[in-house]
């Protein structure tokens, strides 16, 4: 397709013009006897959806329909464990901390992430864009709130935890402090995806099996380009790196600190300064380094698809960009989404607890804590 098409008698804020509307209304239902993808598309529609997706025959219908049942599994396991979170950390008195209303804010993302996903469920099983445009716009609304949304909650938990281990003097969160976080993500968070909504800055486009939708990254213009490179520094590079900085320091200040016990230890003759603690039970650096690559992996594995492709169709070679590459993406963030519950809440003692009492017949057995210093000593190395 000529560039120059897109810049030429432009009839949008993207800079679609007449050419290229009538390049998309006109494109090829069939070639060489096959159906193209997207050919159930409307045509007063199809200039909705990047060009790219035109090229490529039509998915097999065993596609979307394995994928599809895919979605209802992820969706199923996201909702009940992450409503399980928001249940039980809302109800319970005792889990009503400053630190834990990161935790669930992070929850309702995972939430209605997941909640928006019978969209995506529908136009598989109907094999395209079957909801149309609308159905498209609140897909990617709600993914965009809820994608950013989580990457930064992320951060605040990750920021809060670096304040408890390596920080204690400065005192534990209040609420008025977490709150003034949580507006700020969202303050952050609404500009960013509201614009493409109204189609101010970049547009919401489907992509892939044209089941599922996401900002446009393949429209060549210049506003769409700039606004990938702001999603990609702002919502993925900076979060990651404080996620990691601050995880890091946990780690490193875990490590002195036990370093700085065995070595008292030593100097006294004992074989530990921690009461009660079992011969061969793993140290606490171990922990805390293994909790910290968990969660750093997540990130990293929930976003970093989506940035490879949203830059490869921005800014690199577009005949990479294949329907079924961009659907990887699209399950990874899912999958975190599910995981998401198990790793923040369910690692954490006090909920285990008031889950055993509130849904016996999940069969978690979990002891009220012999201490309240053994209970404050595994709140400092879990979610809380």
């Amino acid at each position: 397709m000529d560039p120059l098409d897109f810049f030429t008698n432009d009839t949008s804020s993207i800079g679609i013009g007449p050419v290229a509307l009538a390049r998309m209304a006109q494109a090829g239902y069939q070639q060489g006897g096959k159906r193209m993808l997207g050919w159930n598309i409307p045509p007063e529609d199809r200039f909705r959806v990047p060009e790219h997706w035109f090229q490529f025959e039509e998915i097999d219908p065993m596609n979307n329909y394995i994928l599809g049942a895919v979605y209802i599994v992820f969706t199923i396991i996201s909702l009940i464990g992450n409503g399980m979170v928001i249940w039980v950390f809302m109800a319970a008195k005792g889990l009503r901390t400053p630190s834990n209303l990161f935790v669930v804010n992070l929850a309702l993302m995972d939430f209605f992430m997941m909640a928006k996903t019978p969209v995506f469920i529908y136009n598989s099983f109907n094999q395209g864009y079957a909801l149309g445009h609308l159905g498209c716009q609140i897909y990617g609304l709600v993914g965009a709130i809820t994608g950013i949304g989580q990457s930064l909650t992320n951060v605040a938990i990750a920021y809060d935890r670096y304040r408890v281990i390596a920080k204690p003097m400065d005192g534990r969160m209040s609420f008025s402090k977490a709150f003034l976080i949580l507006i700020g993500i969202y303050l952050y968070v609404l500009p960013i995806a509201l614009l493409p909504y109204f189609e101010k800055w970049s547009r919401f486009v489907p992509e892939g099996y044209l089941t599922s939708c996401s900002f446009d990254y393949l429209t060549p213009t210049e506003s769409i380009r700039f606004y990938v490179l702001f999603m990609f520094i702002f919502c993925y590079c900076i979060p990651m790196f404080m996620i990691i900085n601050f995880y890091s320091q946990i780690v490193g200040h875990v490590f002195s600190h036990e370093k700085a016990l065995r070595e008292q230890a030593k100097k006294m003759n004992v074989e530990s300064l921690r009461s009660g603690q079992k011969e061969g039970q793993s140290s606490a650096e171990v922990r805390i380094a293994k909790t910290a690559i968990t969660l750093c992996a997540l990130f990293v594995i929930s976003w970093t698809p989506y940035a490879v492709v949203a830059l490869t169709g921005a800014f690199g070679d577009r005949s990479l960009i294949t329907p079924a590459l961009t659907m990887i993406p699209a399950c990874t963030c899912k999958t975190v989404a599910c995981l998401d519950p198990y790793v923040y809440a369910i690692s954490h003692p006090r909920y285990r607890l008031e889950l055993s009492k509130r849904v016996p017949c999940l069969g978690i057995k979990e002891k009220e804590p012999e201490k309240e210093t053994a209970s404050a000593q595994t709140e400092a190395t879990t979610p809380h």
